[in-house]
């Protein structure tokens, strides 16, 4: 990155930070089943809610236990059910209308993140009818109160239910976009580790390294906070603890509840202290292959840890110890490629593969070139790199070409 650019990013970085305390960042309310959720409506006032979920949870009987809740307490509910795994314009427009349709007061975002950013998307659109989805792209964009929003994670892995980021994908361009605001951030999360016991072992695996990710670049970031630094080694920990536990049996619902309190404490961190390239890849990657997020963070982390080098190893050697892999006496030199070689091996064990399919070489300068300009000023990364850089992480994951 040429100097001037690279001068530019950290002065912007340094007054995100420096305004960071007076921010209007604030936590969800925790519920701890979703049979709970009626009465947190009756509070509001609310008689009608759309739940937002995909095809899948629907005919599952995943949503069963909560319809029965709420019809048992007189609150009507309409459901869209139309979600793919990036979640659409689109689909976010037509998730609107029902809600109008519907005369709805209130979102429930149930399933993982894709749920729950479209719930987000929808408030937005709510809040804000005149302008177009593409036009709340970054941050600060919303501004205006969203409808009350209930979160119900089915994924250990977003964070979603407790961030102020939404992400879309624009269908007509390919193109995968965040949207950063306070309104965003849900007013409920229901952290029922029940509703997560039938997640396959693949996904489990896949949305536990997106929340592992969510921890790392949150802590190795240069905008972290007490709370941040905190919250993210909390979650690295639980992880590290926990996953492979749940991958291996599903019905560990210890392991569950503590892999949701990880997804939770990753999620909040990330809110205040943000993520890093990993990310952005990964984000331009969903957008143009439909490549499932938490499986392209979970391939590419290992290689942007690596390009990091030595500017993390004080941090790393934090996260080593926080992880169980080494102890205090650990030389911090040695603590990034001993991060990595963990994140390696749980990568293995799980069946995570090294690198992604589908990705096209002569799709690698446009794809670079939407991951810079969305962590460029704004992701406050161990060590800066521009789009001709970043290409390298492309590379790295792509598959062999015939």
């Amino acid at each position: 990155m040429k100097r001037i650019e690279r001068i530019y990013c950290r002065i912007f970085q340094s007054a995100l930070r420096l305004v960071l305390p007076i921010l209007p960042y604030r936590s969800p309310r925790v519920l701890e089943q979703v049979q709970q959720i009626p009465g947190c409506l009756k509070e509001r006032g609310i008689s009608r809610v759309l739940l937002v979920t995909d095809g899948f949870i629907h005919i599952s009987g995943m949503l069963e236990p909560l319809k029965q809740s709420l019809t048992r307490e007189g609150i009507g509910y309409a459901v869209f059910d139309e979600l793919t795994s990036n979640p659409t314009v689109f689909q976010v427009e037509l998730a609107r209308e029902r809600y109008l349709k519907e005369g709805c007061q209130g979102l429930i975002g149930f399933g993982g993140g894709s749920a729950i950013d479209c719930a987000k998307a929808v408030g937005a659109r709510i809040a804000r009818p005149r302008k177009s989805i593409q036009k709340m792209r970054g941050i600060l964009k919303v501004i205006r109160p969203i409808p009350f929003l209930i979160a119900v994670p089915t994924t250990a892995g977003t964070g979603s239910e407790t961030t102020l980021a939404t992400v879309i994908t624009d269908q007509d361009t390919a193109h995968k976009f965040p949207i950063n605001d306070f309104p965003l951030i849900p007013r409920v999360a229901v952290l029922d580790p029940e509703m997560t016991r039938s997640l396959p072992p693949a996904m489990t695996a896949a949305t536990g390294m997106d929340a592992l990710t969510h921890a790392i670049e949150a802590y190795i970031g240069r905008s972290t906070t007490d709370q941040t630094r905190g919250d993210a080694l909390e979650a690295a920990a639980l992880i590290a603890g926990n996953l492979e536990k749940a991958w291996e049996d599903g019905n560990d619902m210890e392991a569950r509840g503590k892999m949701l309190r990880a997804a939770f404490l990753a999620g909040g961190a990330f809110s205040k202290s943000y993520v890093g390239y990993c990310h952005a890849v990964a984000h331009s990657l969903g957008g143009r292959y439909h490549t499932p997020h938490g499986l392209a963070n979970a391939v590419l982390l290992p290689y942007v840890l690596e390009a990091y080098g030595s500017a993390i190893a004080p941090k790393a050697k934090r996260l080593c110890i926080a992880m169980g892999i080494a102890g205090e006496n650990i030389p911090e030199q040695d603590a990034p490629n001993l991060l990595i070689g963990r994140i390696r091996q749980m990568n293995a064990r799980m069946g995570i593969p090294e690198k992604l399919p589908g990705i096209r070489r002569e799709d690698i300068p446009q794809l670079a070139a939407y991951a810079a300009r969305e962590a460029n000023p704004l992701y406050p990364v161990p060590r800066l790199m521009d789009r001709k850089e970043l290409e390298r992480f492309y590379l790295d994951v792509m598959e062999e070409e015939a």
